[in-house]
């Protein structure tokens, strides 16, 4: 049974993962299947926090399945009047919610949500803790472009993937990290030491650089992640520029990939800082991609978690 909730790529087993990709390529393969997975559900999109492609990713999402989207805004809501987030959500359950998609800045909301109301919760990003959903995109561009098997819970055995940038604050870091390495990718990280992922134990198949230009060339993937320059003025790190000469995917860092070698980034992207236009809009590039693939992974959260498809 696939639980009713979906907060966390931790834990969860390499079989429901492996359900859920499987099931988003059938969605992109034949959408029509799905379109009434969700008729006649609500589903709350109750971001806390900024969103653009998340947000219309999900409604996206919702639309094509069927379902009716409530949206919810969190800056002239009753949250601004100091109300709490439960009654807040609470209040809204009156009008006939079947789930909720939740983005918030503070790390364990959607557990405090999916406690509190009973109701299928999807993490939309918890503050620096998860983006699961974000991970389950990026791991099924990537398996698509591979042709993998995504029955096949080693579908990634053999592939090397950097993730690269602001690590300690990315919560889709850290998502990405528990499922690749629940796919058997080989998977290094690479950051400034003041950016690099706190607590690294709890990450244990992890391989660190400090620098990136003596392994990327032997990366099969490269996922560039988004300078967080409003976390900047804690000065962890002397400048963007700096950043950009020592870590950033410039063209002349590029070189040094294998032409096999895609590229990611979740966006939105700091161009010219963490990644050049020229690359970012190279025919190695999947970030489109990520972003038209967005769709249907969020199509196979929204099913098994709120329609109980692929349950």
């Amino acid at each position: 049974m696939f639980p009713e909730r979906f907060n966390a790529i931790r834990g969860l087993d390499s079989k429901i993962l492996c359900s859920l990709l499987s099931q988003a390529a059938k969605i992109k393969s034949s959408p029509e299947s799905y379109a009434s997975v969700l008729k006649g559900k609500t589903i709350l999109q109750f971001f806390v926090e900024n969103s653009t492609r998340t947000r219309l990713s999900f409604e996206a999402a919702t639309r094509k399945l069927g379902g009716v989207n409530l949206s919810f805004s969190a800056a002239t809501s009753s949250l601004s009047k100091g109300e709490t987030l439960t009654d807040t959500v609470n209040v809204i359950r009156q009008y006939g919610v079947d789930g909720i998609v939740v983005r918030h800045r503070s790390m364990g909301a959607p557990d405090l949500l999916s406690n509190a109301t009973g109701l299928p919760v999807i993490n939309a990003g918890d503050g620096a803790h998860e983006h699961p959903t974000q991970a389950l995109l990026d791991a099924f561009t990537l398996g698509e472009h591979w042709k993998v098997d995504f029955k096949n819970p080693d579908c990634f055995r053999g592939k090397k993937i950097m993730i690269l940038g602001d690590l300690r604050h990315s919560r889709v870091a850290r998502s990405n990290i528990h499922l690749l390495t629940a796919l058997q990718a080989e998977v290094h990280v690479c950051a400034p030491s003041t950016l690099m992922i706190p607590n690294l134990e709890l990450f244990p198949k992890v391989t660190t650089h400090s620098f990136p230009d003596s392994v990327i060339s032997g990366m099969d993937a490269l996922m560039a992640l988004r300078i967080q320059t409003e976390r900047q003025t804690q000065g962890v790190i002397p400048s963007l520029a700096e950043y950009r000469e020592f870590w950033g995917l410039s063209v002349e860092r590029a070189k040094r990939l294998a032409r096999k070698t895609v590229i990611l980034h979740p966006g939105p992207m700091n161009r010219g800082v963490e990644i050049d236009s020229e690359v970012a809009d190279s025919a190695a590039s999947l970030i489109l991609k990520q972003v038209e693939n967005g769709i249907f992974a969020r199509m196979s959260v929204l099913a098994s978690v709120v329609g109980r498809v692929n349950s």
